[in-house]
């Protein structure tokens, strides 16, 4: 089908803004002593008007219309939708619709009353819609409103006034309607994106252990839930609690992703009865092949307690060593009871690299003896790279396992130890820290 060609036409003065010249000159004088950039930004905040209708040359909306500053309003005109296509462009900021055009493609006996409506608002739909309809047709003008239309006119009752006044208000009205989406879109994106960081935090499976577990995490991105540190707990069915923390390095969303498929794959490799060496050497494969390039690589620790609970198997790849705290053997009573607990960090001389830096790494597995009663925690870096006060100290893996200590011998245990912990490394550091946290703790009481 051939494309009409529109018919060569007069560009009405208003257009170039020249409506109002004749009668205030002195405008046109102060503008142009203003300068070029003055001119644009008045160019720019001029109000325009595309109006589509059958015959624009004897249109009745000619008259000339001032915005809300006493500005001309720039009036474009088209005769059918083709033509309004070729006109539509980022500077308009209305579109008064004459409702009796024909929708392209359609005859006129077939086509919906509306149709016509409806194609303008596919093509435009970041533009204000002002229907145009005869007067007595107040429920096609009415229904045009509920179709997406800002307001309706009546053609008979149309002057440069109230022409004037009905853009303003569609104008504002589309932009109080466009911000209002937005931020129920914003809203619905950050619910959907909460639900799921939270269905991608793990459940420990210590189904059967005497064990207690309890775990605190704070990603660094602001409003996330979500970050590049990882951790998980689980029992195998021989009575061996295995738990890991990690860390990729950085703390954005693909960083995040990163640390879950990491986290999931440890799960099962766990579960499939791999330990130690082979495990990590594993999981490095896993990184290798998931991550985006190279120089991403992550942190893990990996701790095996025995069905007694009174052993550990230890593996340390680039990751700080656990702190374990148990009561002092020379001094009367637990903790609660007023004891001293004894702080401090499990041997960490075999510490292997960190995963994805060295093909072919190894990763040797330490034996630790726990004793009776202990608590063991597993923590990310972020907990210890606060600052402490005003200057650049950082608080540092001795800083935290006095912090630790001092919070045992109040007879904080569980939760209630971890989220002191973290506050308090957090008013240390004068405000929220930068990094991501995660903090994992596992008691074996009396």
């Amino acid at each position: 089908m051939p494309v009409p060609v529109p018919r060569p036409r007069a560009i009405p003065a208003v257009e170039g803004g020249q409506a109002r010249a004749a009668s205030l000159p002195g405008d046109q004088t102060a503008q142009t002593a203003q300068g070029p950039s003055a001119r644009a930004k008045a160019q720019n905040d001029t109000l325009t008007l595309l109006v589509i209708e059958d015959d624009p040359a004897g249109s009745p909306i000619v008259p000339e219309m001032l915005d809300s500053a006493g500005r001309p309003i720039r009036l474009r005109t088209a005769r059918n939708l083709t033509e309004a296509e070729r006109l539509l462009t980022d500077d308009v900021h209305c579109i008064l619709l004459d409702l009796a055009l024909p929708a392209p493609g359609r005859a006129a006996e077939e086509e919906d009353e509306l149709a016509v409506l409806r194609h303008v608002l596919q093509l435009a739909p970041r533009h204000a819609v002002l229907a145009l309809t005869a007067s007595g047709d107040a429920e096609r003008g009415a229904e045009a409103v509920r179709v997406g239309a800002q307001d309706y006119l009546f053609r008979e009752e149309l002057d440069g006034r109230l022409l004037s006044r009905a853009i303003r208000y569609a104008v504002e009205r589309k932009r109080s309607d466009t911000a209002e989406r937005r931020l129920t879109e914003s809203k619905l994106r950050a619910q959907e994106n909460a639900r799921l960081e939270r269905g991608l935090l793990p459940t420990p499976l210590l189904d059967g252990s005497s064990l207690r577990f309890a775990a605190r995490y704070r990603p660094g991105r602001s409003r996330a839930l979500l970050g590049g540190d990882f951790y998980d707990t689980v029992r195998t069915p021989d009575g061996t609690v295995h738990a890991m923390i990690g860390d990729v390095c950085g703390h954005g969303p693909d960083e995040a992703a990163l640390g879950v498929e990491l986290r999931i794959a440890w799960r099962a490799l766990t579960l499939a009865g791999l330990c130690g060496d082979e495990l990590l050497s594993t999981l490095q494969q896993v990184l290798e092949h998931e991550r985006d390039n190279d120089e991403i690589f992550a942190t893990l620790c990996t701790v095996d307690i025995a069905p007694d609970g009174r052993r550990a198997g230890l593996c340390l790849a680039g990751h700080p060593a656990p702190l374990i705290a148990r009561p002092d053997p020379r001094a009367p009573g637990s903790a609660r009871e007023g004891g001293t607990p004894i702080a401090e960090l499990l041997p960490y001389d075999n510490n292997g690299p960190a995963l994805g830096l060295l093909p072919g790494a190894r990763w040797p597995r330490m034996q630790v003896e726990l004793g009776p009663v202990w608590s063991l925690m597993l923590y990310t870096d972020g907990l210890i790279e606060g600052r402490v006060g005003q200057g650049g100290e950082r608080l540092g893996q001795d800083g935290m396992v006095e912090l630790v200590r001092r919070r045992l011998s109040e007879g904080l245990t569980g939760e209630e130890l971890l989220r002191a912990t973290v506050n308090e490394v957090r008013d240390l550091n004068g405000g929220e820290l930068a990094d991501d946290v995660a903090v994992v703790l596992l008691d074996r009481a009396p």
